[in-house]
């Protein structure tokens, strides 16, 4: 067995939620952007939040280029102790957001190539980072069930613990593992029928491969 933490992300129930505690997942993902079939709103993030605030699974805002006063405000409103920025997001940036908030801060990185290796020295502030498909103009950021090359990270140096995302799913789990070992490993599509319709025995399927 292995200590790889896993999330799943764009979790909109308690259901799906319960499944999560059941099977011991580190993190579960809530995703404040409108335009994604993941989108939560505001008061169903907090009675998630509320409903999981005794339990083991630690709730992370998933964030897309949001005004600064707006995301310190949603986090007041619901308490979030860990922010995923996944859009344009800055150091600067990142560095303010903490200095008002207790929070932990993932950045995403979107891997192209391996030249994109070198945005990680723009964000120091970060404590975590996330890297993920590039998308395309027309795609969203995040949740396009598509990977990267997985072995542009493979051998590389990185100063802060980090996720990977983009596609992984049961039948490409054990691929990743045998060239990667990140941190945690974050999952979306792979565990939904249908773009934000997530089912309870694919998440126990995959947690029981990453755990062994």
């Amino acid at each position: 067995m292995n200590n790889i933490k896993i999330k799943i992300c764009g979790i909109k129930n308690t259901a799906i939620l319960d499944c999560c505690n059941n099977l011991k997942v580190d993190y579960f993902g809530l995703v404040f952007f409108k335009t994604s079939p993941r989108n939560i709103n505001i008061n169903n993030a907090k009675n998630l939040i509320h409903y999981q605030r005794k339990k083991n699974t630690i709730p992370i805002g998933v964030f897309v280029n949001y005004q600064l006063n707006e995301l310190n405000e949603l986090i007041k409103i619901t308490n979030l102790k860990y922010v995923q920025l996944h859009g344009n997001e800055n150091n600067t940036y990142i560095s303010k957001l903490k200095k008002k908030n207790n929070v932990t801060i993932i950045k995403a990185i979107d891997i192209g190539d391996k030249n994109d290796l070198q945005k990680i020295e723009l964000y120091s502030e970060a404590d975590f980072f996330l890297f993920d498909y590039k998308s395309k103009n027309n795609e969203l950021p995040g949740g396009n069930a598509k990977s990267f090359d997985w072995s542009i990270l493979k051998n590389i140096n990185i100063s802060k613990p980090w996720f990977i995302s983009g596609g992984i799913n049961k039948n490409n789990i054990n691929n990743l593992l045998e060239i990667l070992n990140p941190y945690g490993i974050d999952i979306s599509s792979g565990v939904e029928d249908r773009p934000g319709i997530k089912n309870a025995k694919k998440i126990k399927e995959i947690v029981d491969i990453i755990h062994g």
